[in-house]
């Protein structure tokens, strides 16, 4: 990368959106400006580079934006193709498009939106639906390290990112267990693989504050 290029990156620290697109930069080696953003008081910058929304992840390279994290993982991948994310082959590459949509839209709404609004009785029925659904991820695990086979890839920085170090901790804020080791041996196994990772790792939310943020956004679903 030539050392005149600007890269910067809006962010939460919270947010597995913007955690998955520092996970992403440091796999490909890129270097990186972060701008931590605050969720009750956004930058006129944030709200500049994205009017729409205004929300994060914001990736500015070179002087333009680009927004939305799956669409900012497709891009960085492009932009800089060695380390390839996502998988080269064309089927694969569409499953693991199937399976981000699934976790992004389905798996969030159930286990977390759906979650903060229910009574004791709705989260139990709703926790058995993530079960579910997380289900098509752990037979897509078997006999694989990462969902990227040997190498973390692009469904490893999307589930990652949101299952084990987002809404697990939602889950736990609340004392509800989705996952466990009985029942999910193959996304047991990968979450400790993932954790020795160095470049997932380093984006890791400290647990416990991520704990009370989770409790902290869950109010926030449930008072909107």
């Amino acid at each position: 990368m030539a050392e005149n290029e600007e890269v910067k990156l809006l962010g939460i620290w919270a947010s597995p959106f913007s955690r998955r697109i520092e996970m992403a930069l440091k796999l490909k080696g890129i270097k990186y400006d972060y701008v931590e953003e605050k969720l009750e008081n956004k930058s006129s910058l944030l709200l500049a580079l994205n009017p729409v929304h205004k929300k994060v992840p914001v990736l500015v390279h070179n002087g333009k934006t680009i927004l939305e994290s799956l669409v900012i993982l497709e891009y960085i991948d492009e932009t800089w193709p060695h380390n390839p994310i996502p998988p080269q082959d064309p089927y694969e590459r569409s499953k693991t498009r199937f399976f981000a949509k699934l976790i992004d839209e389905q798996i969030i709404n159930v286990g977390f939106v759906s979650m903060a609004k229910a009574d004791e009785k709705g989260r139990e029925v709703l926790a058995e639906q993530a079960r579910e659904l997380i289900m098509y991820l752990e037979k897509e695990l078997v006999g694989k390290d990462y969902f990227g086979g040997k190498s973390v890839g692009f469904l490893d920085l999307i589930a990652g990112s949101m299952i084990p170090f987002c809404l697990e901790r939602g889950w736990e804020g609340i004392g509800l267990e989705v996952i466990t080791d009985e029942k999910f041996p193959e996304y047991k196994r990968w979450v400790k693989n993932l954790e020795k990772v160095e470049i997932v790792r380093d984006c890791i939310p400290p647990k416990e504050k991520h704990v009370e943020h989770m409790n902290y956004m869950a109010e926030r679903v449930r008072s909107s």
